[in-house]
């Protein structure tokens, strides 16, 4: 069974920094892309970044020169390093991984950040 355990939610005061990680076990194919989303409330679901496995990422013009994605292929883990963080940026950050399979795509359970002003 595929888990990913997502970590490094929280409170922080706008301008200060989060790392988010989440680690992927039980797979039985192999990981290609990996993400963070984020959705905040009465909003839809959005890409934050999401890295390839040969390290090319993607980012979100809203994050862009703040959030840095990366991943770690031999502990299945993908990390978001989050600074100058604003109030905007509050939402519940969900980690998302992609397999080579038509049904490879499985979501962390969510994580909560809060950006106070």
């Amino acid at each position: 069974q595929v888990q990913l355990v997502e970590s490094g939610g929280g409170l922080v005061q706008a301008g200060g920094s989060l790392r988010l990680s989440c680690v992927v076990s039980g797979m039985n194919f192999r990981l290609n892309a990996m993400g963070w989303y984020r959705q905040a409330p009465g909003s839809q679901r959005e890409l934050v970044a999401d890295i390839t496995r040969r390290g090319s990422t993607n980012y979100a013009d809203s994050v862009k020169g703040r959030f840095i994605i990366s991943r770690d292929n031999v502990k299945t883990a993908v990390h978001l390093q989050m600074n100058s963080l604003k109030p905007e940026d509050t939402a519940v950050y969900y980690c998302n991984v992609l397999g080579s399979g038509v049904g490879d795509n499985y979501w962390g359970q969510g994580t909560q950040v809060t950006v106070s002003s």
